[in-house]
């Protein structure tokens, strides 16, 4: 397994960074490869992502989240990872992100990008990239602010995903 660690310090206030991770639909807008997120549950997404010649689509389940300090996820499927985005408020306007990212490399393909260190370029773009466009667009385009506990979730009064139409029990 190689574990991949870098942050960024965005000019945003850190509930700002952190509504706009939450938004898994304005992926593809930062981040090359990803074509498609949609939230099937408030724990569950479905990844659609183009990396070469190819395409992978797989779901990962939030199996953490606590507002302006943590998301984290585990893949369920091929590319098998999981990861952690961690926000850190600086001051009143300014945050730290940090992004760590889990990878179990299977086959000679997969161990020889993370030799040649492919995996730890997508991770420093998927920052940047998502630093410019929090602050390119000043505020975030939604939020939520529910948590998640070992994949239960306790939503917070009078938020919600808008695209999640009710709460998943469990």
């Amino acid at each position: 397994m190689s574990t991949i660690e870098e942050s960024v310090d965005i000019d945003v206030p850190v509930h700002v960074a952190y509504n706009q991770w939450t938004q898994f639909k304005t992926f593809p807008r930062f981040l090359d490869g990803v074509r498609r997120v949609d939230q099937i549950q408030a724990v569950m997404t479905h990844w659609v992502t183009r990396f070469g010649p190819r395409t992978y689509e797989y779901d990962a389940e939030i199996v953490e989240q606590v507002p302006d300090r943590l998301v984290r996820w585990k893949v369920l499927d091929e590319p098998r990872h999981t990861g952690a985005a961690v926000f850190e408020a600086l001051d009143a306007g300014h945050c730290r992100m940090t992004l760590r990212v889990d990878l179990r490399s299977r086959g000679v393909l997969k161990r020889a990008a993370t030799a040649l260190g492919l995996p730890r370029r997508v991770v420093h773009t998927a920052l940047t990239s998502f630093k410019e466009f929090t602050e390119g667009q000043g505020r975030e385009t939604g939020a939520w602010r529910g948590e998640i506990s070992k994949g239960h979730v306790q939503p917070t009064e009078g938020r919600s995903r808008p695209h999640v139409p009710t709460w998943p029990t469990g």
